[in-house]
């Protein structure tokens, strides 16, 4: 079953459970929607592949409210996002460790001959397609400098 069938069934489970479903449906209803828009936009069917960039997206504008309602000081906001964030995740394919990341961070570059930081648009260019959907784009871009800034100093 994908991605876009496994949404539809939960919907209907949220459907039936009435007040116990009401974030989860909200959330399956705005997700099911930036995919249609998405498929709107692109003129055809997203596969899961697709899907899952726009369950990142979605996650990440998360995030980004997380941070700005902390700095309002609205954590009941907080609260209830991170909730959606949790619905979220489950339609994601599992993370990659923060150590799988750094192997294959360390992989690529060595595979380009990367030299320190003024490399990094390489290295990225190389590695998010490989974790796209299964790591965090700022962990892998963190992984990435860290690992560019200890080459400049190692030299």
């Amino acid at each position: 079953m994908g991605i876009k069938e496994k949404l539809i069934e939960d919907m209907k489970k949220a459907m039936k459970a009435r007040e116990a479903g009401r974030v989860r449906l909200s959330v399956i209803r705005l997700v099911r929607a930036a995919i249609r828009n998405a498929e709107i936009a692109q003129m055809k069917e997203m596969d899961d592949e697709g899907v899952i960039q726009v369950l990142s997206r979605e996650m990440r504008q998360r995030r980004d409210a997380i941070a700005e309602y902390l700095r309002l000081g609205r954590e009941d906001a907080v609260e209830d996002i991170e909730k959606e964030i949790s619905i979220l995740k489950e339609y994601m394919p599992e993370q990659m460790p923060a150590e799988e990341i750094g192997a294959l961070a360390r992989e690529i570059i060595a595979q380009v001959g990367a030299k320190g930081p003024a490399d990094t648009g390489k290295v990225m260019g190389l590695i998010m397609p490989r974790v796209r959907g299964r790591a965090d784009g700022r962990l892998v871009s963190a992984t990435v400098k860290s690992l560019l800034e200890d080459m400049r100093v190692d030299t």
